[in-house]
């Protein structure tokens, strides 16, 4: 029916449902325009708080700032990567707890591997479906880090 919200993550059907409770506010560190803003709409539809990072330098400084319950890291930036990145956020006591999803076009084993050793807590392979990113930031904001630490 005209007029009724679409969900953003199945066009195809119309919603009404409430946001998720208790989010927190996720940092999107992440240099593709497109993708800033397809992961941006969804987490902002469903009540998520967002705030964007272009680049690797300029998601660290707000990590530190801001102190985001959770990260996606795009793991190809520009300049400092996403794995270098990670590595700085994880060895500074003041962001080291904040878990880390690596966002990334990475997709071989050994660059799973390599996200997991410079320390992201989850990983999502490239080109990511928008339910899939709802998911995982829903293991972590609303399932909680016991059950989002998995390395699934």
């Amino acid at each position: 029916m005209p007029g009724e919200p679409i969900d953003p993550v199945d066009p195809v059907r119309m919603v009404d449902r409430p946001p998720d409770q208790g989010s927190g506010t996720i940092l999107l560190i992440e240099d593709n325009e497109d993708n800033r803003a397809v992961y941006t709409t969804i987490l902002r539809y469903y009540g998520y708080d967002v705030i964007e990072a272009p680049s690797a330098e300029d998601g660290i400084d707000v990590a530190r700032r801001v102190h985001p319950a959770l990260i996606l890291m795009d793991i190809g930036l520009p300049g400092i990567d996403g794995w270098e990145a990670t590595r700085r956020l994880k060895g500074d006591p003041q962001t080291r707890s904040i878990p880390i999803v690596a966002l990334t076009a990475h997709a071989l084993p050994e660059h799973r591997a390599e996200s997991f050793a410079a320390g992201c807590d989850g990983y999502l392979a490239k080109p990511i479906e928008p339910r899939d990113v709802l998911a995982e930031v829903r293991r972590y904001l609303l399932d909680g880090p016991q059950l989002a630490n998995r390395h699934t």
